[in-house]
């Protein structure tokens, strides 16, 4: 298989990466989620390799719960030909707050934003294309899931705009798995959309942001790929079989 084009030579990377971890915290202890094991290797070290096969060159990780923790890991395991930045929270700020908050440490423009506690197999060169000639501001990656419960579901218009962010359907609240498109926590992001969420209120994204724009705002690329978020203990022990073909 030949390698990914270096699309993110010229895209600093920003992780968010600082909630408190809540729903998998008796399962880590003191491990901050960035770095639970996954067959023996923290979840970090595998998507920083992620992001280099991509030519990534510059990470900014926001930071917050067990911050201390992650530093001690970057400065003991330096990623080869990355330079990585870390900014940490005072409290938490949520993911549209965490971006305000690391925002003077990004350089590029766009920029590629990311939840630190998913990872999705796309292709992120055709992202990345798609974005540059979407005629937007914004673009979120999506996933095709076979069950949208835990995550709700976006509805894409034929051009491929976001028309809306739905919840749970009914067939989700009796237990049947409802098949979609989902957020999947990967976006790039133009300056003029930072200083969109720069100028709104509220601490998430997803809430505060996105679903305050007007339909069609948000460009829509769907992925391919195995998709996975390690929020849980019952993902995150899955993981290791879901990640092992990419790595």
């Amino acid at each position: 298989m030949n390698s990914p084009a270096p699309c993110l030579a010229d895209i600093d990377v920003v992780i968010l990466a600082g909630g408190l971890g809540t729903r998998i915290r008796d399962t880590l202890g003191d491990t901050p989620k960035l770095l639970a094991p996954v067959a023996g290797t923290p979840f970090l070290d595998l998507l920083i390799r992620r992001l280099q096969s991509f030519g990534a060159r510059r990470l900014v990780l926001g930071l917050g719960h067990l911050a201390d923790r992650v530093q001690a890991h970057l400065a003991a395991n330096p990623p080869d030909g990355i330079e990585a930045i870390t900014a940490v929270e005072p409290k938490p700020l949520g993911t549209a707050g965490a971006l305000r908050f690391v925002r003077p440490h990004i350089k590029t423009d766009p920029v590629l934003v990311m939840n630190g506690d998913s990872f999705f197999a796309a292709d992120l060169g055709a992202f990345v294309e798609s974005h540059r000639a979407g005629g937007t501001d914004a673009s979120i990656l999506c996933a095709p899931v076979e069950n949208t419960q835990r995550f709700g579901r976006l509805d894409i218009s034929d051009d491929g705009r976001v028309r809306a962010f739905l919840e749970k359907d009914d067939s989700q609240s009796q237990g049947q798995p409802a098949p979609g498109v989902i957020n999947a926590g990967v976006y790039l992001f133009d300056r003029t959309m930072l200083d969109r969420i720069d100028e709104m209120p509220g601490p998430s994204l997803e809430r505060d942001v996105f679903e305050q724009l007007a339909p069609g705002t948000l460009n829509a690329v769907t992925g391919d790929g195995a998709f996975i978020d390690i929020g849980t203990p019952d993902d995150l022990a899955r993981a290791a079989d879901v990640l092992k073909p990419y790595f």
